[in-house]
């Protein structure tokens, strides 16, 4: 199978571009900025791209930021009419974590007027992929089952690992259903319906060239989830280390932490001559750019040359 995988980066520094090694997917970047709002456009100018192409897809995956509604997203497939023709939405499939999933369903600081969008991407899912069922017990999975079934009862629930799932459960299942949508949401195909985000949500990248001290990252990734790990939604990097030919890599939700590199398989090692470029984003609530940017630049075991956008 041949597929196209549009990614959409909440963050203006892209990070998993720098991860993939050799695949049969050919991946499209969309950053700074969310797929169902700032960069909408991005997405239809990119798939009218991808039909233009002599040699056929056989699937489209848009990987949406963890920020988008889903519903403007799929609308995109109903109101322009070369997509409407050409391309059938197969399935929204949501990927919750059941580690963190009743924080945000239960968040009080969202402001009046915005969305909680973990609430509508549970709502608007055809698939749940409930992953990191390993991190909580019988009686949590339970719980947690049973708020994603209230709020939507039609989707099916697929306990994952790792996110591992059989591709034929996600892909070619044909569950999105516009006359089910309609009937739920009248106004669905209205492109002037409005999605607003809570503005004390932001992203941070910081790009730095350099090696870093392992021992000063890792003190420092661990100073900062400690003190202020509930409000790091989502964090992750690809790091230089000194003395190292290899890319490591840390991925973070909340205040978990996790940490790879190209020997471990993940990603591919710096090629010769490559710019050896720190790439790290932080998404949100009331994040400190500056502080953030001056933390990690004392971790560098060289002269630092960075920047946080």
């Amino acid at each position: 199978m041949r597929i196209a995988v549009i990614e959409n980066e909440f963050g203006e520094v892209g990070v998993d571009d720098g991860l993939v090694v050799q695949a049969n997917e050919e991946i499209f970047e969309m950053n700074n900025g969310c797929i169902c709002c700032t960069v909408r456009g991005d997405l239809i100018r990119i798939l009218h791209k991808l039909l233009k192409r002599k040699h056929a897809f056989d699937a489209i995956l848009i990987e949406t930021t963890g920020l988008a509604d889903p519903a403007p997203v799929a609308q995109t497939f109903f109101v322009d009419d070369e997509l409407k023709e050409r391309v059938r939405l197969d399935a929204i499939v949501t990927v919750v974590d059941a580690a963190h999933i009743l924080q945000h369903l239960d968040d009080t600081q969202i402001e009046e007027g915005a969305e909680n969008e973990a609430v509508e991407q549970v709502a608007f899912a055809d698939r749940i992929l409930l992953n990191k069922c390993d991190l909580v017990d019988t009686e949590q999975l339970a719980t947690i089952t049973a708020r994603l079934k209230a709020i939507n009862a039609g989707a099916e629930v697929i306990e994952t690992t790792h996110a591992a799932v059989d591709l034929r459960r996600v892909v070619g299942i044909r569950a999105f259903s516009l006359d089910r949508v309609l009937a739920e949401e009248p106004d669905f195909l209205d492109e002037g319906a409005e999605h607003s985000h809570s503005s004390s949500v932001t992203s941070v990248g910081i790009e730095a060239e350099g090696e870093l001290d392992f021992k000063k990252v890792q003190a420092w990734l661990g100073t900062l989830l400690r003190e202020r790990g509930t409000d790091i939604f989502r964090s992750k990097g690809i790091l230089c280390l000194k003395g190292s030919d290899h890319k490591h890599v840390f991925q973070g939700v909340h205040m978990l932490l996790d940490f790879g590199s190209s020997a471990d398989g993940v990603g591919r090692p710096w090629s010769p001559g490559e710019r050896r470029l720190n790439r790290l984003v932080f998404i949100g609530r009331n994040l400190d750019r500056e502080a953030l940017n001056a933390s990690f630049r004392a971790c560098l075991a060289t002269a630092p040359s960075a920047s946080a956008e």
